[in-house]
Order: structure tokens, then C-alpha cells, then sequence
């Protein structure tokens, strides 16, 4: 992979950590211990994430995320449980995958993951509470449902296409924060007080 790949296999890899961090971390890992991922050889000390304890671990976060995430507000208690641990998640995920030989990059790499991953979890969280507001519960069933295709979806076009999957990532974020601004200016002029006519 060249440069340009590898930036937008970790852009990639961070925004969908926002989303579903140990479905994120248990795909990488397996990538790395099967060579899906080509990584460059002084990122080989990294390899930690394809240790069969920590895919295990991964696994098994995975599988109690996916039920957390089906079940309303308690996928909301554990979205702000995880707003720091998933930008940490996206931050380290992203500096395995770029050079972290030089400093620069190392720093680059953090930021952007960890920015990535925050800004995608920021996004997810605000969505599901609005999403958590419907008093039908099929609604949160079929959005999470969503994301995890999305995030599965995207994860192995990442491995085929890094740069087309960065694209639609970057799409994808960009819409749901869109959709939660939309929401919270409708919900606050529902909220408001409606005033007398006069006259």
C-alpha cells in the first residue's frame, strides 16, 4: 500500500471505531494475522492487535455490543461509557496502520484518529438518543442493524479500496451529524412554548 492508502485505510478504520469499536479491533486484528492488511515492516511491533488474547477480547466486546446496541437507552449508557474509549481506540487503531517511524507521523496519526473516531461516535450517540426518543422499539433494532452492515461493509471495502471506503466514510459522518443538527433544531421549536396571539 502506498501513502495515500494507508491514510485512508486508518481514516477508515478510526471513523468505523466510532462506531463500532471492538467489531473494528477484532476485523483489524484478524487482517493483520492473516496478512489482509500489508503493513510496513517497522510496524510489526504493533502486531499486538492480531495476539490471539486481544482478538478473543475484541470478539467477545463485539458480541455484547451488538446486543447492547439493540436494546434502547441502553445503548445510550453504553455510547457515553465508550466516548472516550472508542477516539482512544481509533487513535491507536490508526497509528498501527500509518508509520509511526517519524514523530510527525505519530502525532498525525493520533490526531487523526482519535479525531476521526470522536467525531464518528459523536454522530452515532446522537443520532441513537434521538432515534431512542420514538416510543416504538423497532426503530433502534433497525438503525443499529444499519450500522453494523455499514461497518462491515465499509470494513472490507477498506481492505479492496481504502480510498473509495475513506470516501463514503467521510459521507456517511458528515450526513448523520447533519441529521442530528436537523433533529435537534426541529425538537427544539417543537419544545418551545407557544406564545398567545395578540390582537
Amino acid at each position: 500500500m502506498n501513502a495515500v492508502q494507508l491514510i485512508a485505510l486508518a481514516s477508515t478504520v478510526s471513523l468505523l471505531a466510532g462506531w463500532r469499536l471492538y467489531l473494528v479491533t477484532f476485523a483489524v486484528g484478524l487482517a493483520m494475522r492473516f496478512g489482509w492488511v500489508a503493513l510496513p515492516e517497522q510496524l510489526r511491533a504493533l502486531d499486538v492487535l492480531a495476539n490471539n488474547w486481544i482478538i478473543g477480547i475484541a470478539g467477545l466486546g463485539a458480541i455484547a455490543e451488538f446486543f447492547a446496541d439493540k436494546i434502547a437507552w441502553v445503548d445510550s449508557i453504553w455510547d457515553a461509557i465508550h466516548s472516550v474509549i472508542r477516539p482512544i481506540g481509533g487513535a491507536l487503531l490508526s497509528m498501527a496502520i500509518i508509520d509511526g517511524g517519524d514523530p510527525a507521523w505519530q502525532v498525525g496519526s493520533l490526531l487523526l484518529g482519535g479525531g476521526a473516531a470522536f467525531l464518528a461516535h459523536a454522530g452515532k450517540a446522537g443520532a441513537r438518543t434521538l432515534v431512542n426518543a420514538s416510543p416504538e422499539p423497532f426503530s433502534n433494532v433497525v438503525v443499529s442493524t444499519g450500522e453494523d452492515v455499514a461497518t462491515g461493509g465499509l470494513l472490507a471495502l477498506a481492505m479492496a479500496n481504502p480510498v473509495a471506503a475513506a470516501l463514503i466514510a467521510i459521507i456517511l459522518v458528515v450526513a448523520s451529524l447533519w441529521l442530528v443538527l436537523a433533529a435537534r433544531r426541529a425538537l427544539k421549536r417543537w419544545l418551545e412554548p407557544k406564545r398567545p396571539r395578540t390582537g
